[in-house]
């Protein structure tokens, strides 16, 4: 859809683009807010509603919310003020974290209509069209705390995506001192199998190939079902035909038993790429933290997973300038991952939530010491990254080719299972499909292949 005059007048716009009404979203945050975002995409078609860009005009805005960071929350202010200046009297639905852990602060905002939490996006339509004008306000969070049932949202196809997110999982039961998401998520509440594998054929029906497993504490699942696991599921959605690639999005270490990595080391579906939480390399650090491992219980981890698979990419996330960190502490860190040499690590920014045990921690580390310190990871994240490619330089793998490369004509990109991101020169007739590359270089943060 063509973007639209803002100058138009309501009336002007209808007659020029029909009245069918229309509906725009704005996602922020994780994984698991983008599958819930197109599941409400879904929700908003089905009953009639055409969907566009966020930059465009439209009858409702949806922002769906990240609270992790406290400029998340900023960003998500910024996108809802943005929207209201595009079209004045459409209706802002705003759901997710940030709302369900401030509600009154969001429906306080003069541009919002409704605050929906993190539960019942299902619903979402339905209180759209309760709203009978722009001042009309809608709070429909509800206690997080009472919801003991996983919320089974539904989807088909996600835009331009050639992987499919696949959310199996809500809820966290881990009350990590500095994570406001356990308050925000509610208690873990697993996925039933049967839902998981009918979304999965319809996926594939849809021809996709690689499926993310992903949730708030994947290595939850089934804690709250009847005999079966996080395993058992892998295994299920292995079994499918058509489905060619299985990733898990971020797991807990102590999850990661022998047993485990040895079972999905046999699945040839399964990718060769573990994204295997850290936070910090200090186990001072690590304990103000609550988190429920060492820095060598983590480090025979990590040992364990390479042993069993070859070529194997693993990822983290790491927390700098977390309430005490002294500058020994990330000296620690900083030694600790130089020692293990992640393919990728995120590094993040210690942010103060409100309601957390670590906002009342003394010794708030400084904003420039925070930033100074990211800086020096994201720099060791960068090198290992280069050395982790150049390895397979020479070397042919399989990859799925995903998209055009931005800004680089005649080119196209995708991912390999141990998420290695390859540009080849081609076409998009390439697109969706899982090809052979060989790798010829390395350029800034993707390889260069060669088809075969």
């Amino acid at each position: 859809m063509a973007k639209a005059n803002l100058a138009l007048s309501n009336e002007e716009f209808y007659n020029i683009y029909g009245r069918k009404k229309i509906v725009s979203f704005f996602t922020l945050g994780c994984k698991v807010n983008q599958y819930e975002t197109e599941a409400m995409v879904e929700i908003f078609k089905n009953s009639g509603y055409d969907v566009v860009d966020f930059d465009e005009y439209a009858d409702v805005y949806i922002i769906n919310t990240c609270t992790v960071t406290g400029r998340g929350d900023m960003k998500s202010r910024q996108e809802i003020r943005k929207a209201k200046k595009i079209n004045p009297d459409s209706i802002i639905a705003v759901v997710g974290c940030y709302s369900q852990v401030a509600s009154n602060e969001v429906l306080n905002l003069p541009e919002v209509n409704i605050v929906l939490g993190t539960k019942n996006k299902g619903e979402v339509v339905k209180l759209v069209e309760k709203v009978s004008g722009d001042k009309e306000k809608i709070n429909a969070v509800e206690n997080i705390f009472d919801n003991k049932k996983f919320e089974e949202l539904k989807i088909s196809a996600q835009e331009g995506h050639t992987r499919a997110y696949l959310k199996i999982q809500d809820g966290c039961n881990q009350f990590c001192t500095y994570c406001i998401i356990p308050y925000a998520r509610g208690p873990v509440r697993s996925r039933r199998p049967d839902n998981i594998l009918d979304e999965v054929k319809r996926l594939r029906d849809n021809g996709y190939k690689e499926v993310i497993l992903t949730g708030i504490h994947v290595a939850s699942y089934g804690k709250d079902l009847e005999n079966i696991n996080l395993l058992d599921i892998i295994k299920m959605i292995h079994e499918v035909d058509g489905i060619e690639r299985i990733r898990m999005s971020s797991i807990e270490p102590t999850f990661l038993t022998e047993d485990f990595i040895k079972e999905v080391a046999s699945l040839p579906k399964f990718c060769r790429h573990y994204h295997v939480s850290l936070q910090s390399g200090s186990d001072s650090t690590l304990k103000r933290m609550g988190r429920k491992y060492t820095t060598s219980e983590y480090m025979e981890i990590i040992d364990r997973i390479r042993k069993y698979i070859k070529d194997v990419a693993i990822t983290t996330d790491v927390m700098v300038g977390f309430p005490g960190e002294t500058d020994e502490e990330f000296n620690e860190t900083y030694e600790f991952l130089k020692s293990i040499e992640f393919s990728k690590m995120h590094v993040f920014k210690y942010s103060r939530r409100a309601g957390t045990k670590a906002a009342n921690y003394p010794d708030q580390v400084k904003n420039s010491v925070k930033e100074e310190r990211s800086k020096k990871l994201i720099k060791l994240s960068e090198e290992n990254e280069a050395k982790f490619y150049k390895k397979f330089v020479g070397s042919t793998l399989n990859v799925l080719f995903e998209q055009s490369v931005k800004d680089v004509e005649g080119y196209v990109e995708g991912l390999t299972d141990n998420y290695i991101r390859v540009a080849v020169e081609s076409d998009l007739k390439i697109k969706n499909k899982i090809l052979p590359v060989k790798l010829i270089g390395v350029k800034e943060d993707f390889a260069i292949g060669k088809l075969v």
